[in-house]
């Protein structure tokens, strides 16, 4: 699970930042990308990634301001050139649904995989074996929604030195006892696979916030996440600014990490009156409240590892 920063700015795009654009990577857990929010020019930041738009199975859309979703008619029609060909679902709020079938219509884009669109309504959005998705609505000039990715507990690590040494030879029966199945040896052995497989590996969580000013939904979101996008468009000093344009500052961001219990933070959506040499500033802001902050830049991959590689300080 590995999030990666397509664009980083606020508003326009800027020499140094794009507009926003975060793509969730889970290749290893199912072979695909979650996109979040499509600004203008995402697929040109693509292009320049290992990123594979034919592997973008769902995008999640925070809010319909320009900066969030300009991209988004022309990644969708690229993606049927470029292989693409399974499903795709788009997750936004109300009139999302019309902005792309209007954009795709009015400009004879023909996509050679089907689309599904689900406008939002608060709570759980998607759900299957493997991962949970929760939308809630936060405090914006529009209706903009947050992102929680839950991804449910995956079983133990397989105890391969201790099967061996109980006469269990590699091969289907490690299958079996992986997926908690009794196995009966040649000799009558019976494995009970509790007694050879690690204990469970608790599921990480990432959130991913749209746009929005201080609220209670943020941080029930991001309530003991491993990973916290939150947007931090202003400065600590520029609170009333930030209100005035429903948005936050350093400072704020790093309060609802703290109060939230997350293990990392990481700012983005950076207006372009900060300058690479203010970005350092603004991180050092976040990290007088909360000390595992990071600014986010264009081109940035955070790994979100498991429970234990926490312990190891792989995350630090």
């Amino acid at each position: 699970m590995d999030v990666f920063f397509l664009g980083t700015g606020a508003g326009v795009p800027a020499k140094l930042r794009n507009v926003t654009s975060i793509a969730l990577k889970l290749l290893e857990e199912r072979g695909t990308v979650w996109l979040f929010d499509c600004g203008e020019a995402t697929q040109h930041q693509i292009l320049h990634t290992s990123i594979k738009p034919r592997r973008i199975e769902k995008i999640f859309i925070t809010h319909l301001h320009g900066d969030h979703i300009y991209g988004l008619p022309g990644l969708l029609s690229s993606r049927s050139f470029q292989g693409g060909e399974s499903m795709v679902t788009v997750y936004g709020p109300p009139g999302i649904k019309e902005y792309i079938e209007v954009s795709l219509r009015i400009s004879k884009s023909y996509l050679k995989y089907h689309i599904e669109i689900i406008e939002l309504k608060e709570g759980i959005i998607f759900e299957d074996e493997q991962f949970i998705v929760e939308a809630r609505l936060l405090e914006h000039g529009i209706p903009s929604y947050g992102y929680r990715v839950k991804e449910k507990d995956r079983p133990g690590t397989l105890l391969a030195d201790k099967l061996q040494s109980a006469g269990v030879k590699p091969g289907p029966d490690y299958r079996k006892i992986k997926n908690g199945e009794e196995v009966i040896l040649d000799d009558g052995t019976v494995i009970d696979p509790a007694a050879f497989v690690g204990p469970p590996q608790k599921g990480r969580i990432v959130t991913i916030l749209g746009d929005t000013r201080v609220c209670p939904n943020a941080q029930v979101l991001a309530q003991n996440a491993d990973l916290l996008v939150h947007e931090a468009t202003f400065s600590a000093d520029e609170g009333t600014l930030a209100f005035e344009y429903f948005h936050s500052t350093t400072l704020q961001a790093a309060e609802t990490a703290l109060n939230a219990g997350v293990k990392k933070l990481c700012l983005t959506h950076i207006s372009s009156r900060y300058d690479r040499n203010d970005w350092k500033e603004l991180e050092k802001e976040a990290r007088t409240v909360f000390a595992n902050t990071v600014v986010s830049e264009d081109f940035m991959e955070i790994n979100v590892p498991y429970e234990q590689d926490w312990i190891k300080g792989c995350f630090d």
